[in-house]
């Protein structure tokens, strides 16, 4: 499955860099605002320990990881959703996307500039947040206008419409989010097809200096107060430490640096693993002679499903799945073994996938 996120903020608060650190694709980032006009588009491997090991083990030709796309969208400002700075770009480009990573400036650097002359991470949360719910509550009064008129005629799916929107938009006018709401799956289905912005889930992510790396600051205290009912996600992450780890082409190096600042692995790959947690993604694992492959899928994806992301086809035919769990994969040591030793399972189409699930997939077209 294809996975989209898009990396936001207020212009001059670490996007451009924390971009270049996840993709090495070198967006420029600079001290000035909207130095970010076009989205920059870079796909990233996931990583996972994982996959390396079985790759190790089976010898493929290929080794093909799970990625996740990345965009770096032009910085926002307050009027945005009225079309001021590079707003109307900025909000069709982040509709786009399945979850938002959001960066919030967590430290003070006279040398850095910030676009509304302080340092306030709050404040800036407020003006992003604000901006996307008023471009939420434009999409839903259009559309609640457009089901009033087809209500008239009697139409009680229209009637259902007009009361959920009615839902979201009180929830907009009071100053939230649409995903603080706890809403049913009818509800869901009705505005899923609005793409509303600030239903999207969020990774909010403090930038922060050395220190606060450590030992934390009243910057990201205020962030974890805020956000604590809002059903989001927080790391803190130095990107100058990140670009200065990024730029060491030598694994070892980078390892070795880690270890001075005792961190165990670059920040980078928290954001990625955290984003999976965030949609709730999981990974399951092909693994032949020719090529040993990560594929993305929900947790609570069944068989078919999941062979739907191989190819439409296989779920249309399927037949069945053949699983092996990772750890007897690797503690066995071949398939043909997990054969013999009878850890090889069949499943038909009521079973869901595991997370590190190796998968073989039979069907019929």
């Amino acid at each position: 499955m294809g996975l989209k996120c898009g990396i936001v903020g207020l212009p001059n608060v670490g996007k451009s860099t924390l971009f270049n650190c996840l993709s090495k694709a070198k967006a420029q980032s600079a001290n000035f605002p909207f130095c970010t006009i076009e989205p920059n588009l870079g796909v990233i491997n996931v990583p996972d320990i994982r996959l390396d090991n079985l790759a190790n083990l089976v010898k493929p030709i290929k080794v093909i990881p799970a990625t996740i796309e990345i965009y770096d969208i032009a910085g926002l400002v307050k009027g945005a959703s009225k079309g001021e700075g590079l707003g109307n770009k900025f909000l069709a480009n982040i509709r786009e996307t399945d979850a938002i990573i959001h960066v919030l400036r967590c430290f003070e650097d006279d040398n850095i500039v910030h676009v509304d002359g302080s340092v306030d991470p709050l404040r800036d949360k407020e003006i992003i947040d604000t901006e996307l719910q008023l471009k939420d509550l434009e999409t839903l009064d259009k559309y609640i206008e457009k089901n009033i008129r087809i209500a008239k005629s009697g139409d009680k799916e229209a009637k259902k419409v007009i009361e959920v929107c009615q839902k979201y938009i009180d929830c907009l006018q009071s100053g939230k989010s649409i995903r603080v709401i706890n809403s049913s799956q009818e509800e869901i289905d009705i505005i899923d097809k609005l793409n509303l912005i600030t239903a999207k889930p969020v990774l909010y992510i403090c930038n922060v200096d050395e220190e606060a790396l450590k030992y934390s600051n009243k910057y990201v205290d205020s962030v974890k107060d805020i956000i604590s009912n809002e059903k989001s996600e927080m790391l803190l992450i130095a990107t100058a430490i990140e670009e200065d780890i990024a730029s060491l082409e030598n694994i070892e190096e980078q390892l070795l640096f880690l270890n001075d600042l005792g961190l165990e692995k670059p920040g980078v790959h928290s954001v990625i693993q955290s984003t999976y947690k965030l949609l709730n993604l999981q990974t399951y694992f092909t693994a032949g002679e020719k090529e040993v492959r990560a594929w993305t899928i929900k947790k609570g994806t069944k068989a078919p499903q999941a062979a739907s992301v191989i190819h439409t086809d296989f779920e249309k035919g399927f037949i069945r799945a053949e699983v092996i769990s990772y750890n007897d994969f690797m503690n066995i040591g071949s398939e043909l073994e997990c054969r013999n030793q009878g850890k090889v399972f069949v499943e038909g189409k009521e079973y869901v996938v595991n997370d590190g699930d190796i998968m073989h997939f039979r069907f019929n077209v």
